[in-house]
């Protein structure tokens, strides 16, 4: 056995390590350290995109619903994003709750493109007033701003319910902000997440008479985003009803127009056959027609009816509607009746009258020349 080099064994039986061992077990304990603090930083990665709702400041110690983002889009606003509130009021009343709904969605998506799909956002009244909303909804105090309301969570749809509740005095204006953020769901604020904000202001009580125009009384939906998407995403109850009876109105008075002519056409037809019936049963007919006359008058008909079954089908097989008047003499808002259908049909009837016509000429070019005494 051979000696410990001080001379003495320690009293547990073991050698004690030496300086050369402690440096390499530390340097492994700081390696493992180091390994394990990187793997939780890359999993703490996605909440540092503020899945669970923006900061109060952002990056450039600013008010994040006032100013925006500094870290989706690179800190730019996209009109890409459209941020919508609806149910606010033009003028509170004091301690009234109002029913609100955000909307917050990526135009691309809304236009039925590839998208982003996720989206949150923060809104403020600077106070004044109270937010509330149902357990049902992913909504929480604001981080750093209890005043304040955002997501809790990403929605996959981007609407939210809540109420605002105005104060119970007059206290004036009262100011609004609302910053939306549409993510593509990586979890990580890069220039594929857009954002967009929007601010408004609700009047004070008394401040619109009664005697106003009433619609100024009525809550209204302000917006911010790419325009030929802002009126696709809301639509109130009343206007679905009432493009529902348009339709309907539409489809009636179309209906009842083709039933009228074609039962005229019907009557027309019936006493057409009713006619040829009774002249083959009592031996009656046209009368004689010369055959100098019967060759120009079948003639006439006979372009006539051609004419009319061309422009029918032209009519017919166009995409361009006939309209009256023009679209192109009157100003924008007159009323406009298309004529397509009902003149596609007079131009059809009139060739099948024609070519009737045709072959009555010819009948009576048939028929025996009776001398008839005149004493």
């Amino acid at each position: 056995m051979s000696a410990h080099p001080y001379g003495m064994r320690p009293s547990n039986g073991y050698e004690t390590p030496t300086d050369e061992v402690v440096p390499v077990t530390m340097r492994a304990a700081v390696t493992k350290a180091s390994v394990c603090l990187v793997i939780l930083t890359l999993l703490a990665l996605p909440a540092l995109g503020m899945s669970g709702g923006p900061a109060a400041l952002n990056g450039n110690d600013e008010a994040t619903v006032k100013y925006g983002c500094s870290c989706h889009n690179n800190g730019a606003t996209s009109e890409r994003v459209v941020v919508m509130i609806t149910g606010v009021p033009v003028m509170y009343d004091a301690d009234v709750s109002y029913p609100l709904t955000i909307k917050v969605a990526d135009s691309l998506t809304l236009a039925g493109e590839d998208g982003n799909t996720k989206a949150g956002f923060l809104l403020s009244s600077e106070g004044v007033g109270t937010f509330s909303w149902s357990n049902d909804q992913e909504l929480r105090q604001a981080e750093d701003a209890p005043d304040d309301v955002s997501h809790s969570e990403p929605d996959a749809d981007g609407i939210w319910d809540l109420t605002w509740t105005s104060p119970a005095e007059d206290v004036g204006q009262v100011n609004f902000w609302l910053v939306g953020n549409s993510v593509d769901g990586g979890g990580i604020p890069d220039e594929m997440d857009y954002w967009n904000i929007l601010s408004f202001s609700i009047s004070p009580p008394g401040t619109i008479a009664s005697g106003d125009d009433a619609a100024t009384l009525e809550t209204r939906t302000i917006s911010v985003g790419d325009y030929d998407t802002l009126f696709l995403i809301e639509e109130s109850e009343a206007q679905k009803e009432a493009e529902r009876q348009a339709a309907l109105a539409l489809s009636i008075y179309q209906q009842g127009n083709a039933l009228y002519w074609t039962s005229l056409v019907a009557l027309l037809v019936g006493a057409v056959f009713q006619k040829e019936i009774l002249e083959r049963r009592y031996g009656d007919g046209p009368e004689y027609l010369a055959m100098e006359l019967a060759y120009p008058q079948a003639m006439r008909r006979g372009l006539l009816s051609i004419a009319s079954f061309v422009v029918g089908v032209r009519w017919l097989s166009s995409d361009t509607a006939i309209s009256f008047p023009p679209a192109s003499i009157v100003h924008e808002g007159t009323r406009i009746t298309d004529l397509t259908g009902f003149l596609t049909g007079c131009a059809f009837f009139l060739s099948a009258w024609a070519a009737y016509g045709v072959y009555r000429t010819i009948l009576a070019s048939r028929v025996e020349r009776e001398v008839k005494d005149i004493l």
